[in-house]
C-alpha cells in the first residue's frame, strides 16, 4: 500500500516489531558489529528485509567502516545503545505514530481533492 507514495518511504510504520527484534539482536551482542546475515539469522527475518531496515533507519543503526573483507557490519547508534529497552520501544513507537499521522493526512487530502472535483463536476451535469 505504501508503494504508490513513491516520494515518501515509511521507515517505521508497520515495521516496529521487526525493528525492535533487530535492536534486541544487538543488545544480545554488545560491543560487536554484526553483519546483515547475522542479524537476519538472529532476528528470524529474511536477509533482504534485515538489510533494508538496517540501511533505512540511521536513527537506530550505524554502518561501520569496512575492514577490507567486503562485509558490511552495523551497530546500534550510540544514542540508542545508552537507552533502556522501554525508551527504545517508545522511540520506535513515536516514529511509527508520526508516520501513521502523515499517511492519514495524505489519504485525507486525496479524499478531499476527490470531493472538491465531484462538487465541481456534479452541478455542471444537472
Amino acid at each position: 500500500m505504501n508503494d504508490f507514495l513513491a516520494p515518501w518511504k515509511f521507515r517505521f510504520r508497520s515495521k516496529t516489531g521487526r525493528l525492535l527484534s533487530i535492536v534486541d539482536c544487538f543488545r544480545k551482542e554488545p560491543n560487536k558489529g554484526l553483519a546483515v546475515v547475522q542479524v537476519a539469522r538472529a532476528s528470524g527475518l529474511p536477509i533482504h528485509d534485515a538489510a533494508e531496515l538496517l540501511e533505512g533507519t540511521p536513527e537506530l543503526f550505524v554502518k561501520l567502516p569496512g575492514r577490507g573483507d567486503g562485509i558490511t557490519r552495523y551497530r546500534l547508534a550510540s544514542s540508542v545503545a545508552v537507552r533502556a529497552d522501554k525508551e527504545v520501544d517508545n522511540l520506535v513507537q513515536r516514529h511509527a505514530r508520526r508516520e501513521s499521522w502523515i499517511f492519514y493526512a495524505l489519504m485525507l487530502m486525496a479524499l478531499l481533492v476527490l470531493v472538491v472535483i465531484a462538487m465541481i463536476i456534479v452541478p455542471s451535469l444537472m
